[in-house]
């Protein structure tokens, strides 16, 4: 019963995470940044568990009953943090859909978070006093695995938070009443019965004062449509994606394109269809095919169900109009099509998921995929006249991207600043003149884009200043695949709007200096190693969702599998150095720390051999997966049996994490590339394993 405990331990832990982590997403709108001060918390919180409570595990007399007490109040406090998540909004006096700052965001995730984070690292020194830590180590990671399984695959897709929460609940609850022996703590089963009503509850307080009409969980986030005088709001993660109907959107988002073709057939519409943009596409008389790709389904069922008339224009034009439930990236690399027009129509990358969409590599695969004389454009918010330093340089980055593969760029102002391009052999025609020629010919009905309208916005004076604003400089740099740097500029225009510019990077200097102080103020050279590994897994982890993100486009899809993967490479590992000690611990830990230092370039190199490899990186990365988890997992129980305290252990490696979690997700990876952070991940483990190696030789294992 008690590896069973155990492993529920870490089955619970990272269900939760995942559940709350989402639940955060919608409230701070998922970007990278928030994701790692969310899980920067995630795992502080954790830490304190286990470094305080490790010290009342130490000294108890009977751990079962702690474990079982722990185990207790884990089952109440799941859903205890899922309504503090869903009400922290409304007790913020923030609108849904409004967005809040880095301030907001860290200490709504600090306290949310605190309760059952706490708890959980508690547990683990708990378990310490009845098993020895590498093998509690090996039992928790085999539960994360199977718990990262069971909700991608299960019950994300098909359970609400609360149902999920309850569910675990009533395991912790059997967990504890065997533990402690105790059935009297059975009666405590009948609280999680109750747990699902408060879905419909926490809802209402979460979307107080808006009519919502309906809500839906996706693999890839959280959708829900709330009505309005004129119509709907569609809401992703806590943003609004579209407005239904959005006329002055849908007309904006494909005439500037369509018009600059002089006889469009073929269109490519990569995301925000569902405004009418593919009816607007459809009235150009000559498009004969537009191939829509969304990449959530869910999307698409909600607006067969709540936006119906939409729906049924987009149903009345099936013939011409050809859905896709598939990444627009994924697909562009499939299709044998050729298209006259393709249109990016997604928000700015704010995350690096989307960033994926406006690479050198991206704007090489759309143009592979034109037609002759066909255009490829993307559009972004703006002013009408100033432009801001940091969207200067923004903009500037994108510019200077897509120069790099159409030598023809027409660039419009207003709110809304449109990059049109095309290759060498089509010259554009970037006046408002031609564009209106075109739009008489073809007798399109709009009301914004048209007579008055394009003159105005098309001015020759405006277009040349903007021109001279956003003009690439000699030191700009192009986005690319494994060098995001246009989400690094767009982080920091989202940091502008809190009055600050590098947060992310101050936070992620201040934990670093706090975590990696920790062991070497204690003079804990094994501590010091399992730090620098601890930070070095989470960012082999990241740059492996990235890198199979930015090569294949569907990491969402295939999650599960690389972070079970992951999780299985720990328990092997784990379970090789409980089973085969090594003799000499403290060479083990010198080589164990050079493979780290090795890995992150070794990762690096193999990453850009597969970009071209596709269908053998399919298959290459679970097993790299499984190699980076190997290193943490071999590590610890081999410096558990060097180290006296399990609990300060565990904390120490869930502060690199920590540390690892801001710095690689809020600004080493987007501003520094691939490569030159597996640099930096080379020299954070080049001291430990140099100090690793010293104590080898002068103190070896008798």
């Amino acid at each position: 019963m008690l590896s069973t405990a155990i492993i529920l331990t870490g089955f619970t832990a990272l269900i939760a995470q995942i559940v709350l982590m989402r639940e955060l997403m919608v409230v701070f709108y998922g970007n990278e940044i928030s994701l790692g001060m969310m899980l920067a918390n995630w795992l502080l919180w954790t830490a304190l568990g286990s470094g305080v409570l490790g010290r009342l595990a130490a000294r108890v007399k009977r751990p079962r009953v702690l474990m079982a007490a722990l185990e207790c109040l884990l089952a109440g406090a799941l859903p205890l943090s899922i309504y503090a998540v869903r009400a922290s909004k409304t007790l913020l006096g923030a609108l849904p859909g409004e967005m809040l700052g880095p301030g907001a965001m860290f200490l709504v995730s600090c306290a949310s978070l605190s309760l059952f984070c706490f708890l959980s690292g508690g547990l683990f020194p708990a378990s310490a006093r009845l098993r020895d830590a590498g093998s509690v180590y090996l039992l928790e990671a085999l539960g994360a695995g199977a718990g990262g399984l069971l909700a991608t695959l299960v019950l994300i897709p098909y359970g609400t938070p609360f149902q999920i929460a309850a569910l675990l609940a009533a395991m912790n609850l059997l967990a504890a009443a065997a533990l402690a022996r105790r059935p009297a703590i059975l009666a405590l089963l009948l609280v999680p019965i109750g747990l699902p009503r408060l879905e419909s509850i926490s809802r209402a307080f979460e979307w107080r004062g808006f009519d919502l009409a309906a809500v839906r969980n996706s693999p890839y986030g959280n959708l829900a449509v709330v009505r309005t005088e004129d119509g709907a709001s569609l809401f992703e993660n806590g943003l609004v994606i579209a407005n239904v109907p959005d006329p002055a959107a849908a007309e904006e988002a494909v005439h500037f394109a369509l018009l600059e073709h002089p006889a469009p057939r073929t269109l490519l519409l990569i995301g925000g269809g569902i405004n009418g943009s593919v009816t607007q596409a459809l009235l150009h008389p000559s498009l004969e095919s537009v191939d829509y790709v969304e990449l959530d389904p869910a999307i698409l069922d909600l607006a067969r169900t709540q936006f119906p008339r939409e729906w049924a224009a987009l149903q009345a034009n099936h013939a011409r109009v050809h859905i896709r439930n598939i990444d627009g990236r994924l697909f562009l690399r499939a299709t044998p099509s050729r298209y006259d027009a393709i249109i990016i129509n997604l928000p700015e990358p704010q995350t690096a998921q989307l960033n994926r969409f406006y690479t050198l590599e991206f704007f090489r695969e759309a143009a592979r995929k034109l037609a002759p004389g066909g255009v490829v454009t993307v559009a972004f918010p703006s002013s009408e006249n100033y432009i801001s330093p940091e969207r200067g340089d923004f903009l500037r980055c994108i510019y200077k991207t897509l120069g790099a593969v159409f030598p023809h760029i027409a660039v419009i102002p207003g709110e809304t600043v449109h990059f049109i391009a095309c290759p060498a052999a089509y010259i554009l025609a970037a006046d408002a003149p031609a564009l209106l020629a075109r739009l008489r010919a073809r007798h399109l009905q709009t009301s914004y884009v048209r007579e008055y309208y394009l003159p105005f916005r098309m001015s020759a004076d405006r277009m040349r200043d903007l021109a001279a604003q956003i003009l690439p400089h000699a030191s700009t740099p192009v986005n690319r695949d494994f060098a995001p740097i246009a989400y690094y500029f767009d982080e920091i225009l989202w940091n502008t709007r809190f009055h600050g510019r590098y947060t992310g990077l101050w936070v992620a200097l201040m934990i670093c200096v706090a975590m990696f102080a920790v062991p070497l103020g204690a003079g804990r050279r094994v501590g010091l190693s399992v730090s620098a590994m601890g930070f070095t897994m989470i960012g082999l982890e990241m740059l492996l969702l990235l890198g199979f993100q930015a090569i294949y486009g569907y990491v969402y899809q295939q999650l599960a599998i690389l972070t079970a993967a992951f999780m299985a490479g720990m328990a092997a590992a784990s379970w090789r150095a409980l089973r085969f000690p090594p003799r000499r611990p403290m060479r083990a830990m010198a080589i164990t720390q050079l493979a780290a230092a090795l890995a992150p370039l070794t990762l690096y190199c193999i990453l850009i051999a597969l970009a071209p490899a596709q269908a053998a990186g399919r298959i290459l990365f679970p097993l790299l997966a499984f190699l980076s988890g190997a290193l943490g997992g071999y590590q610890f129980p081999v410096a558990a049996k060097l180290f006296a305290n399990a609990g300060a252990l565990y904390a120490l490696d869930l502060a690199g994490s920590c540390l690892g979690a801001i710095v690689f997700s809020a600004w080493l990876i987007p501003l520094a590339g691939f490569r030159n952070t597996a640099l930096l991940m080379a020299a954070v483990n080049a001291a430990p394993t140099w100090l690793s190696a010293a104590d080898a030789r002068r103190k070896p294992a008798p």
